[in-house]
């Protein structure tokens, strides 16, 4: 697919690629990535091949300071790039939708699809990170990484993707703590997937017990199946999720 821009005054440009059948047979797929990935990544290209294939409306795209897009990465927030996502959403996605969100894309997508209840019709997390910023604040952070939050309004944190460490600013932190889910009840009235790795390093793989928490109306599958919610979360059935 030829890479587009999505053009807004006074806001970044968003690159995307978007995929339209002449006669969608399904609903169609949005995909949002995670924490500084972009469109081109594995998890983006496979699922346009899965939507080809089946004839599904497919968009990817970049959020600002992320691969082609305009701006600055560590000027961006939570809630700029949730912007950003509802911007290509109310822009490029037409009819039902699937949205599918790893890690950092998970929280976006949750929070796109409370926004937009009425034109989202099912929910994919892989590995989804809500409040990820939070619990890094509180769980990750040392002493010296608050001190330099404190006096010069950023801290370096280690990764496992990169051998620099990731630049995270205080308006990162200040608007994560604005839009965190994990505290609160939601009504979603649609399926949910949750895809979870035992393994995974950086997102624990109880998580789809706590996004079940605090969801109401919400048909939740997980895997691997979560066991804390008997009736509310159940194992992911073996056909494939868009389905």
């Amino acid at each position: 697919m030829k890479t587009a821009f999505l053009r807004r005054p006074g806001l970044p440009d968003l690159a995307y690629n978007r995929f339209l059948p002449r006669k969608p047979a399904l609903p169609g797929v949005m995909f949002l990535g995670g924490f500084r990935s972009d469109r081109n990544g594995t998890k983006a290209k496979f699922l346009e091949q899965s939507c080809r294939r089946r004839g599904q409306p497919y968009v990817r795209f970049d959020y600002s300071g992320h691969g082609e897009s305009g701006g600055r990465f560590d000027e961006g927030t939570i809630e700029s790039w949730r912007d950003d996502a509802l911007a290509i959403f109310d822009t490029l996605c037409k009819g039902p939708t699937v949205l599918v969100g790893s890690s950092m894309g998970g929280w976006l997508g949750l929070l796109l699809a409370l926004q937009r209840p009425d034109r989202v019709c099912g929910f994919v997390g892989v590995a989804a990170a809500p409040d990820f910023t939070k619990e890094m604040a509180e769980k990750r952070f040392t002493a010296a990484m608050h001190e330099a939050m404190a006096r010069d309004g950023y801290a370096e944190v280690p990764n496992d993707y990169s051998p620099e460490p990731y630049k995270i600013t205080r308006g990162l932190i200040e608007s994560g703590g604005r839009v965190c889910l994990l505290n609160h009840r939601h009504h979603l009235p649609v399926p949910v997937y949750l895809l979870q790795g035992k393994k995974d390093t950086e997102v624990d793989w109880h998580m789809p017990e706590r996004i079940a928490s605090c969801l109401d109306g919400a048909d939740v599958h997980s895997s691997p199946p979560a066991a804390a919610l008997p009736g509310k979360i159940r194992a992911r059935p073996r056909h494939n999720a868009l389905e």
